[in-house]
């Protein structure tokens, strides 16, 4: 049964919210504070999403590729983001890209990612990257939607389904960003903080300017 946003229990995200275009701009005057590290850091904050899946036994494996247009991908066999029908049968997903994370933001202190700094969340990617496409394949459908610099641009489009679970975050790190240190190998030393997670990296960049 459909049943209005405003009793879908709040987890991780204020269902209500939508796109938080306050929380956004604030995180894009300050990159230095929300992306020490530049691009790196931004990968690991997507990366910790599926390291939460893989801690409680859904999927486990991630793919994560460095493309030659500066983009990069993070792939997973999770469940996928929680997505809903509300009272006007309308397909509402949970507002991980546009709005806080309720665990960490406000909350520096909660976690912290195998950089040493502490995760944000998801809007974090979001507001920093020239542009964003979450694919998301869910048991109850597939969708995929874009976002620039945390908006969405687009609706959820929806995409044949393959029988699969899991989400694809391709995002393309604001040109400012630094990239230094962003190889596979300090990939790999990293996310080996979660045990958990099956972790391949591919690096097709032939130059990231």
């Amino acid at each position: 049964m459909n049943t209005p946003k405003a009793s879908w229990r709040n987890t991780t995200h204020d269902w209500r919210t939508g796109v938080d275009a306050e929380h956004l701009a604030h995180i894009r005057q300050t990159p230095a504070t929300f992306a020490p590290g530049g691009a790196l850091h931004l990968i690991l904050e997507v990366v910790a999403y599926v390291a939460d899946e893989a801690e409680c036994g859904n999927g486990g494996h991630c793919a994560i590729t460095l493309h030659a247009d500066g983009s990069v991908s993070v792939a997973d066999d999770g469940r996928g983001t929680d997505t809903r029908l509300d009272t006007d049968d309308r397909m509402v997903k949970k507002p991980i890209m546009a709005s806080k994370d309720l665990r960490f933001f406000d909350h520096p202190e909660a976690q912290t990612l195998p950089d040493g700094h502490p995760r944000r969340g998801m809007s974090v990617v979001a507001a920093l990257s020239e542009w964003l496409v979450h694919t998301n394949r869910r048991q109850n459908g597939a969708w995929n939607q874009r976002y620039e610099h945390g908006v969405p641009v687009t609706d959820l489009e929806p995409i044949a389904c393959d029988g699969t679970t899991g989400t694809v975050v391709r995002f393309r790190p604001d040109r400012s960003l630094p990239t230094a240190g962003l190889t596979a190998d300090e990939l790999v030393r990293l996310t080996l903080s979660w045990p958990a997670l099956s972790v391949e990296i591919d690096d097709d960049r032939a130059g990231w300017q």
